[in-house]
C-alpha cells in the first residue's frame, strides 16, 4: 500500500500572521497538494471572516494572506507549465463583524474580497436574503468579477426599470491559460425560496430544463464542464445537475464545486465526476486537481495524449501561514506579495475604524455548538435557555405571564471561546437581525408539546411548507449532511475546536509535533484529504429548536393559557407546528414581542450586564 506522503515543516524564524491579534500557526504533520494539470483553489462560506480566526491559530491566516498563496501557488503551477483557476461558491455575507458592523453592511468587506481574482464566482442565499444586499451583489460584486460571475438560476428586479433581467450571465466557456483546457462552467444555487423580493430563484430541475441550458451541456467541444453552486454535493439539485449532463454527455468529465452545508466533503458521482465541498468560515482552502484532460500547450494546436482515465485528487487545506509556507516552499521573507500585505493593512484598518476589538465582558469558559452534546452544561444551547433567554426575553408588559419561548439552534454561528467577549464576537456567534414575535393565550396543552414537535415532525411540516426548504433550516447549516445523533469521526467532516494557549510549538528537523485536535476528514475518496494531520474529536447533532420556560408551574392545567415566543425567523414553522397540534392560528395572530428587538442585541446586554470584569 502507498501511504500518503507527509512532512513536517520545521519553524526557523517565528511566523506572524497577518493581522496583529491572531495567534501564530502551530507546526503540524502535513500532506502535500497532489498538484496536477488542472488545479483549483476553492473557498465557499466565508461569511465575512476575512481577517480569519483570531483565537484560533489553526485558521488565523487572513484574506491578504490568501491573496498571496494563491498568486505564489499559481507562480509555481504554471513554472511547470500547469494550469491553476480560482473558484468562489457564495456566502460571502453575514457572520462576522467585519461584514455585519459596517453601514451598510459589507462597506469594507466587499472591496476587500473582489481584491482576490475570480475565474468562477456565483452567489450564495445570504447574498439574497435583504433587499440591500442583493441590489449590492448586482451594482457592485457582478459588474467587478465580469464574465466570471455566473447565475445560472438566479434572476434581479432591476430597481431603474422593474425589468427582471438575470443575477449575471448564465454559463461562461473559456479555454485554461497553459493547457488550453476548453471549460463550460455554471454557477447555481440551491432551491431558495427566502430571498429578497428583489430578485428570483429558479428551481434547478426547472433551469436544467431551459434551451440555453440544454444547448451548453451539447456543446462537443468541451475538454470538462466544472459546475459552481452554492448547493452541498450531496444535495438533490447537484444530481440533478449531474444526471443532465450525463444523460448527455456520457464520458466527458465533470467537476462540481459545492457550499452551503459548512462541511469538508468529497463525492464520487461517477469514475469522470467529483464534488468538492470546502467548509465555512475562511477555516479550509479546498484544493483540486485533474489530470489526463487534453493538453494544447502554449495555446499550440497540437493536442497531446489524452489518458483513457482522469485522475481527480482533492486536498482541504488549514487556512493559515504554516500551510501556506509549505505548499508554496517559500517562508516568511519569501512568501507575502506587498498587494496581499496590503489587504491585510486593509482589514486591519476596517477592524480598527469598527472597533470590532471593543470588550462587552469575558466569558468564564468555553460554550460549544456542537463539540457537546445538548443538554449539556458546556453547551451553548443550554447556557441559552436557562441563562440568557428567561433574562433578556421579557416584554415588560407581559413580564408576569407564563410564556415558552423558543428559539432555533440555527439562530447561532459559532461557539464562544473563555475570554474577551467583543463586538465582534457578537456577531460571529449570532449574525442574524431576527426579532421575537409571540401569540398569546395558547392553551398549555397546546404550547407544551410545540418544541417537541418542531424537532420530531419534520416530514409533516416540510410537507406543509414545501416553499421553505425543510424543517433542518432551522438548525446550523452542517446539520443537512448528518442523520446520525453522535458522530465520532463523522462520515464526511468533523469539526475543530479552540487549542489551549495556541501558541506556534517550534520543532526541530528531527521532531514530530504532538498532533492537534481538528479536522478529520473521512470521505468518497478516504481519510487522507486534509493538509493537516489532527487527532480527531467528536461531533453532536444538535435538534433544530430549544425553549426557555418562564413562570409555568409544574402543576400547569392543559387549559390553562400561555405566551408563546418565537424568533420571528421560525414563524412559519410554529405556525405549521400549532396546526399539528390542532390549534389554528395565521399571521395575522402574532404580534411583535419586546418592541422587536434582536437576538444579536439580546445577547450582547445580558454578556455586558453578567461577564462584565477584564479578562
Amino acid at each position: 500500500m502507498i501511504l500518503p506522503k507527509v512532512s513536517v515543516l520545521a519553524f526557523l524564524a517565528v511566523v506572524q500572521a497577518s493581522q496583529p491579534s491572531a495567534p501564530e500557526p502551530v507546526a503540524a504533520p502535513l500532506r502535500d497538494l497532489p498538484l496536477g494539470q488542472l488545479n483549483f483553489l476553492h473557498t465557499t462560506d466565508t461569511h465575512g471572516w476575512h481577517a480569519g480566526h483570531l483565537q484560533e491559530s489553526s485558521f488565523s491566516a487572513d484574506w491578504g494572506d490568501y491573496y498571496s498563496f494563491a498568486h505564489r501557488l499559481r507562480q509555481k503551477i504554471e513554472k511547470e507549465g500547469d494550469d491553476l483557476l480560482l473558484v468562489d461558491t457564495g456566502d460571502r455575507v453575514e457572520g462576522n463583524g467585519l461584514y455585519d458592523a459596517s453601514s451598510p453592511q459589507g462597506n469594507y468587506t466587499r472591496e476587500i474580497f473582489k481584491q482576490q481574482h475570480m475565474d468562477i464566482i456565483c452567489t450564495g442565499n445570504h447574498e439574497l436574503y435583504k433587499y440591500n444586499t442583493s441590489e449590492h451583489e448586482y451594482f457592485d460584486m457582478v459588474p467587478g468579477y465580469k464574465q466570471n460571475y455566473l447565475a445560472s438560476n438566479v434572476d434581479f428586479i432591476d430597481p431603474r426599470d422593474g425589468n427582471r433581467v438575470p443575477l449575471a450571465q448564465r454559463y461562461r466557456k473559456f479555454t485554461t491559460k497553459k493547457h488550453g483546457i476548453r471549460i463550460v462552467a455554471f454557477g447555481f444555487l440551491l432551491n431558495f425560496f427566502q430571498n429578497a423580493n428583489n430578485t428570483v430563484v429558479q428551481p434547478v430541475e426547472d433551469t436544467i430544463k431551459e434551451q440555453w441550458f440544454q444547448e451548453a451541456i451539447r456543446d462537443r467541444e468541451v475538454d470538462i464542464f466544472v459546475v459552481t453552486g452554492h448547493i452541498g454535493v450531496r444535495q438533490s439539485e447537484m444530481e440533478n445537475l449531474y444526471k443532465a449532463i450525463r444523460d448527455v454527455q456520457w464520458d466527458t468529465p465533470i467537476m462540481f464545486f459545492g457550499g452551503h452545508v459548512h462541511i469538508r466533503d468529497y463525492r464520487k458521482y461517477d469514475t469522470k465526476a467529483y464534488g468538492l465541498a470546502s467548509g465555512r468560515y475562511m477555516e479550509t482552502i479546498g484544493f483540486q486537481s485533474i489530470s489526463g484532460l487534453p493538453s494544447r500547450k502554449e495555446r499550440n494546436e497540437t493536442m497531446s495524449v489524452q489518458l483513457a482515465q482522469p485522475s481527480f485528487s482533492r486536498r482541504y487545506i488549514d487556512s493559515n501561514l504554516f500551510s501556506f509556507h509549505h505548499h508554496t516552499g517559500l517562508n516568511s521573507t519569501t512568501f507575502p506579495t506587498d498587494h496581499g500585505k496590503n489587504i491585510s493593512a486593509s482589514i486591519h484598518k476596517a477592524r480598527k475604524d469598527l472597533e470590532l476589538d471593543k470588550e462587552y465582558g469575558c466569558a468564564p469558559q468555553d460554550y460549544w455548538m456542537t463539540r457537546t452534546p445538548y443538554p449539556h452544561k458546556d453547551s451553548i444551547f443550554t447556557w441559552l435557555d436557562s441563562e440568557v433567554v428567561p433574562q433578556t426575553v421579557v416584554d415588560p408588559e407581559r413580564e408576569v405571564n407564563p410564556r415558552i419561548i423558543i428559539g432555533n439552534t440555527g439562530a447561532m454561528r459559532f461557539d464562544i471561546f473563555k475570554g474577551p467577549f467583543t463586538k465582534d464576537t457578537t456577531y460571529i456567534v449570532s449574525p442574524f437581525t431576527s426579532a421575537f414575535r409571540f401569540i398569546e393565550k395558547v392553551p398549555f396543552r397546546i404550547a407544551d408539546r410545540l418544541t417537541e414537535v418542531l424537532n420530531n415532525a419534520g416530514n409533516f411540516l416540510d410537507q406543509s411548507l414545501p416553499d421553505l426548504g425543510g424543517i433542518h433550516q432551522l438548525a446550523p447549516p452542517e446539520a443537512v449532511a448528518y442523520t446520525s445523533k453522535l458522530l465520532n469521526p463523522p462520515p464526511h467532516s468533523q469539526h475543530p475546536f479552540l487549542i489551549d494557549n495556541a501558541q506556534s510549538i517550534l520543532a526541530s528537523a528531527n521532531e514530530k509535533p504532538a498532533l492537534t485536535p481538528g479536522y478529520t476528514t473521512t470521505d468518497d475518496a478516504g481519510p487522507d484529504g486534509d493538509d493537516t494531520i489532527h487527532s480527531p474529536i467528536t461531533f453532536y447533532k444538535v435538534p433544530p429548536c430549544f425553549e426557555s420556560r418562564v413562570n409555568i408551574n409544574e402543576d400547569a392545567e392543559p387549559e390553562d393559557v400561555v405566551d408563546v415566543v418565537f424568533l420571528e425567523f421560525i414563524q412559519p414553522w410554529a405556525l405549521a407546528a400549532l396546526r399539528f397540534l390542532g390549534a389554528e392560528y395565521e399571521d395575522s395572530d402574532t404580534a411583535a414581542y419586546m418592541e422587536g428587538k434582536s437576538f444579536t442585541e439580546l445577547i450582547a446586554g445580558w454578556v455586558s450586564e453578567n461577564w462584565n470584569g477584564e479578562c
